[in-house]
């Protein structure tokens, strides 16, 4: 499931290319994608509308929207790949078989289609106008990666809570973007049980998880994200950072650390969880 680091990959690639580009035109193909808005409604709403960012907020590909010569966003696309989902631009060079399982075609002025493709639909794109984005966006966490965020900010949302501090690490509603892949690195990496109840660990714990955390996420960034079986980025490339894994993927291999047997169980959070019961005790 595309994480922070790789909706993160595709809003920048995006807003390199196709920023103050307008909308002429809307093919949804598969309306069950959409939410928030009706087929015919979407293609009203932008019809004409030039983009003018493109950005990520948690797990969500945003762009902002205005019509004529506006500089503010009137409204906004958010899309949320989940699982399958990918976000791709189409210069007439895409290959055939990136063409497959298109939801949703935005049709440019300038002869180029942005592309929302999902093989099993369990993403979504949504129509939201500015009033609407901003009560969506209140109801999420704290961005990891933002420098406003203290130690001290961090320590506190995340020992306010009695769950596991992976489960914490994965709120989208305390912090917005980390996903079951990164929690798993960061916990490894900062030496922490991911089945610890969040509400005790130490702050020199969470100031240790944040750098870590922020460390992977960077990490995977600077290498376009990481690619199992769906994700690619903005060109439909795959992203790298897969070799860089140190347990998610690694059940029942050696710790990197130690040598040990890295755990892997779905008793934690009911999701893929991987552990080094040495290194994380």
């Amino acid at each position: 499931m595309p994480e922070l680091p790789e909706t993160e990959t595709i809003a920048r690639d995006l807003h390199d290319a196709i920023v103050n580009a307008v909308i002429i035109d809307v093919a949804v193909q598969r309306a069950d994608v959409l939410r928030e808005v009706s087929s015919q409604t979407l293609t009203a709403a932008v019809d004409h509308a030039r983009i003018l960012r493109v950005w990520r907020r948690a797990k969500n590909v945003v762009l902002d929207l205005a019509i004529g010569t506006k500089t503010t966003p009137s409204s906004h696309l958010v899309v949320q790949p989940r699982f399958t989902g990918s976000l791709l631009l189409d210069d007439g060079t895409l290959p055939p078989d990136r063409l497959d399982y298109l939801a949703v075609t935005f049709a440019l002025q300038d002869g180029r289609s942005l592309h929302y493709r999902d093989v099993r639909r369990l993403g979504t794109v949504a129509w939201m106008s500015a009033k609407r984005f901003d009560e969506y966006e209140a109801k999420l966490g704290r961005e990891p990666l933002d420098v406003a965020l203290t130690d001290a900010e961090f320590s506190a949302l995340v020992r306010a809570s009695r769950r596991s501090v992976k489960a914490v690490l994965m709120d989208q509603s305390r912090l917005a973007g980390v996903g079951n892949i990164y929690a798993n690195e960061a916990l490894w990496l900062a030496g922490i049980d991911p089945s610890r109840e969040a509400a005790d660990l130490g702050d020199d714990e969470t100031a240790r998880l944040l750098r870590e955390l922020r460390a992977v996420l960077r990490a995977s960034i600077a290498a376009r994200g990481t690619s199992f079986r769906d994700y690619r980025d903005a060109r439909g490339q795959r992203g790298d950072f897969l070799s860089q894994l140190s347990v998610y993927g690694r059940g029942g291999e050696p710790c990197l650390r130690c040598g040990k047997r890295l755990i892997e169980t779905h008793a934690v959070d009911g999701r893929t969880t991987v552990f080094c019961a040495v290194c994380q005790s």
